[in-house]
């Protein structure tokens, strides 16, 4: 008897030391897949958030400079008009739009022969001053000019925008000429923002063509050659983007950036890798303290339980195990033991194992259910194309936008813009066959998957679709029209990220040939 309850106590201390680590292993599973998650997660969000701000101000500089250059044109047309104002009055004239505008630091004319002949602040001192170096050479080429930075006479660091001026019978005058210091305070460091480094360590700064900076929140580096560095050559070749890469200190960044046609500069937003694992830390210890108790308890209880019940412990210990595997976690077979404590304990862990497998699937439908129109989300696009190209299955794939929605959000309101959306979704949805798939992709922009069917095929469904839309009432009380490009898989392309590229440039030419169209992706559209 003694022999038997000796080895009876022994199984029980290998029980609890199986549970023990049973339980451990899967915590530290579950926190190495959230922390994965997580991270992958955080790095997406802030790179999209570092790409939409960099394409903020990049559209944002790119207006100034068309609305700067408008400025210019219409001073060189005043004084053109104006041949009989003297000295003065063109002075006090460039005094006015230097005042009124603030678009320049200084703003100048100066003839043909290469002299300052008036200068808005006078202050600068170059009145009456012959130029030379690139001045000069603006003044030669007679043409709208947007100088590279450059050390100006005065000393300064500057940038030059210039228009011809003719003077009323034709002859050439010189040029008018905006100037903007590069180091000093002006209207695009109000634009750009004073504070360029905000409170995550996240900051931008600006390259001009030639690869030198123009802006950085180290004054001391504006006019420095970067233009060697992999990620600023592909940016100054006219590409937008973003990637992870390591700035010129060493320090690992998430940068987007993006291109600005109108004067060629580009705008690089970075954010230090260093707050995403700030963040993460603080994910998991969160996650480390919201388990900590409930652990706890599930091992005090288990564990007191164990030392009276060995067999059926035992079984419970292999199906906590299955947390480890990849395969689908089975309850234990919920059975009655003629010992109370054993009959509660597996009970237990029925529910227990019931509620985190009802929740894993109810966190795994929300994190691919669009939260608006319950309509599956850009992951879960992905997952069903995936698996529609590995079985080799043709599918169309329709993108589809909503024309003109930003001033419907403007106009009515972000709560009707959301309502439109759900109209939308619900409205494509009665029009679609069973097996047809709809997703929101983000904003306004839809997809629509059509498993066995051919593009053209795809066309009538989009039509019957646009159609529907664009007689209905929508929720603003008119209807709405929506825009859509096609294309065909493997037809167009057996790779994905193309057959998304083909299907957004042909709903670019919808776009572009006046909305409330569908096009079908071919060789002969234009790639913009």
């Amino acid at each position: 008897m003694k022999i038997l309850f000796n080895r009876k106590f022994k199984l029980t201390t290998l029980l609890i030391s199986l549970i023990s680590a049973s339980v451990l292993l899967t915590t530290i599973i579950l926190l190495f897949a959230s922390y994965q998650s997580e991270r992958k997660s955080l790095i997406d969000t802030h790179l999209s958030l570092s790409y939409s701000k960099s394409e903020k101000i990049s559209n944002s500089v790119n207006s100034l400079f068309k609305s700067m250059r408008i400025s210019l044109q219409e001073t060189t047309n005043f004084l053109s008009n104006n041949p009989e104002m003297t000295d003065k009055e063109i002075q006090e004239q460039l005094e006015l739009l230097k005042n009124n505008s603030r678009y320049f630091n200084s703003l100048s004319w100066v003839d043909e022969t290469g002299t300052v002949r008036n200068i808005a602040p006078i202050s600068v001192g170059l009145k009456g001053k012959t130029i030379t170096g690139i001045t000069r050479d603006v003044i030669d080429s007679k043409t709208p000019t947007l100088t590279k930075p450059y050390k100006g006479p005065t000393g300064r660091i500057v940038v030059l925008i210039s228009e011809p001026f003719y003077d009323s019978k034709g002859k050439y005058r010189g040029i008018i000429g905006g100037s903007i210091y590069l180091q000093e305070r002006n209207v695009l460091n109000e634009i750009l923002g004073n504070d360029m480094v905000d409170h995550t360590g996240s900051y931008y700064y600006v390259v001009g063509p030639d690869g030198k900076l123009l802006f950085h929140p180290d004054v001391k580096r504006i006019g420095e050659d970067v233009g060697d560095n992999p990620m600023l050559v592909k940016l100054l070749q006219g590409e937008s983007g973003k990637q992870h890469v390591i700035n010129t200190k060493g320090v690992s960044m998430l940068a987007a950036y993006n291109f600005i046609p109108e004067i060629g500069w580009g705008v690089v937003q970075q954010t230090p890798v260093s707050y995403i694992d700030e963040l993460l830390k603080k994910h998991i210890q969160n996650l480390i303290l919201t388990i900590l108790l409930p652990f706890l308890i599930l091992m005090l209880v288990s564990l007191s339980i164990a030392r009276k019940l060995a067999k059926p412990f035992i079984y419970l210990a292999d199906v906590v195990n299955q947390f480890g595997s990849k395969n689908q976690i089975q309850p234990p077979v919920l059975q009655s033991h003629w010992n109370r404590e054993a009959d509660l304990l597996t009970k237990s862990v029925v529910i227990a194992m019931e509620a985190v497998e009802k929740n894993n699937k109810k966190l795994v439908e929300e994190a691919m259910t669009d939260s608006l129109t319950n309509l599956p989300n850009r992951r879960k696009l992905n997952e069903v194309m995936t698996n529609l190209a590995n079985d080799g299955q043709l599918f169309s794939l329709v993108t589809l936008d909503i024309d003109h929605f930003k001033s419907v959000n403007d106009t009515y309101g972000h709560q009707d813009g959301d309502e439109v959306l759900k109209y939308l979704a619900k409205t494509v949805q009665l029009l679609i066959r069973e097996k047809d798939m709809f997703f929101r992709y983000g904003g306004e922009e839809f997809i629509l998957l059509l498993p066995d069917t051919k593009s053209l095929e795809a066309y009538n469904v989009a039509e019957k679709i646009r159609t529907a839309i664009e007689n209905t009432i929508s929720p603003i009380g008119k209807p709405i029209t929506i825009s859509l490009g096609i294309s065909e898989f493997p037809l167009h392309s057996n790779l994905l990220n193309d057959l998304f590229l083909f299907a957004d440039k042909a709903l670019y030419q919808s776009k572009s040939e006046g909305r409330n169209l569908t096009t079908i992706w071919s060789l002969n559209l234009p790639i913009k």
